[in-house]
């Protein structure tokens, strides 16, 4: 037991007592130094060989039948990243709209008309999201088809790729859409029905539009970056 005299009088008794002091202040400064220093040290590796890993997974924002006259466009639109649970957490680097489609057409059929065909209808379809958007056109070519819109703000080249002469730092920023991915969304699918039939005068068809099923998909990239070392490294 150290006294109010021992540590007036006995030196080894205000070197110890001048430890005990040091380690109190230090250590509580030195974890919370060393704390920070490890948060910091994310994405800061430098200049390297990094593989990418990571799946893309799919969160459907809504789906749905619709009948689209010829020459008509259905606007998908009220869509937010809002109505999905924790979206806030998710790493979102693009938006996908499947559509798929049959043939719709008649008359102009039988044994008196020789050789009736029906025509490929044109469906397209548009995604778009906070200035990103792209559009893609696909076919039935006279009977099913199917084709999607995909937009990404991310680069998907490297999703699975080994990566040299970026830094960590570097390769986040192509692949991390730092809440990009966050607010509304809205797709326009669209149909030019073509009628085909028989040269056969009388035997022509009526098209007057498609059934077109369709879904509305964000793009979800989680990733982990890994240094890779060479043999020689070792």
């Amino acid at each position: 037991m150290i006294t109010l005299d021992d540590l007036k009088t006995n030196r080894d008794t205000q070197i110890t007592v001048g430890c005990i002091a040091f380690f109190l202040i230090v250590f509580p400064l030195y974890f919370s130094f060393a704390a920070s220093g490890v948060s910091s040290m994310a994405g800061a590796r430098g200049v390297g060989d990094y593989q990418i890993n990571g799946n893309l997974t799919y969160v459907q924002l809504t789906d749905g039948i619709e009948y689209i006259a010829d020459g008509d466009t259905y606007m998908i639109d009220d869509l937010h990243t809002d109505s999905i649970d924790d979206a806030e957490d998710l790493n979102i680097v693009g938006v996908r709209v499947l559509m798929s489609y049959e043939e719709d057409e008649s008359g102009g059929d039988g044994i008196f008309c020789p050789g009736g065909q029906d025509a490929a209808d044109t469906i397209s379809g548009t995604a778009m999201h906070a200035g990103f958007n792209g559009t893609a056109d696909g076919q039935n070519n006279g009977g099913s088809g199917a084709h999607e819109v995909v937009v990404e703000w991310f680069n998907s080249s490297m999703v699975g790729a080994e990566v040299s002469g970026l830094s960590e730092s570097e390769i986040i920023s192509q692949i991390d859409s730092m809440g990009a991915g966050l607010g509304a969304y809205s797709a326009e699918i669209g149909v030019t029905a073509e009628a085909g039939g028989s040269l056969v005068p009388g035997c022509g068809h009526t098209d007057n539009g498609e059934e077109v099923t369709f879904s509305v998909e964000l793009i979800v990239f989680e990733y982990t970056i890994a240094p890779v070392f060479n043999e020689d490294e070792l």
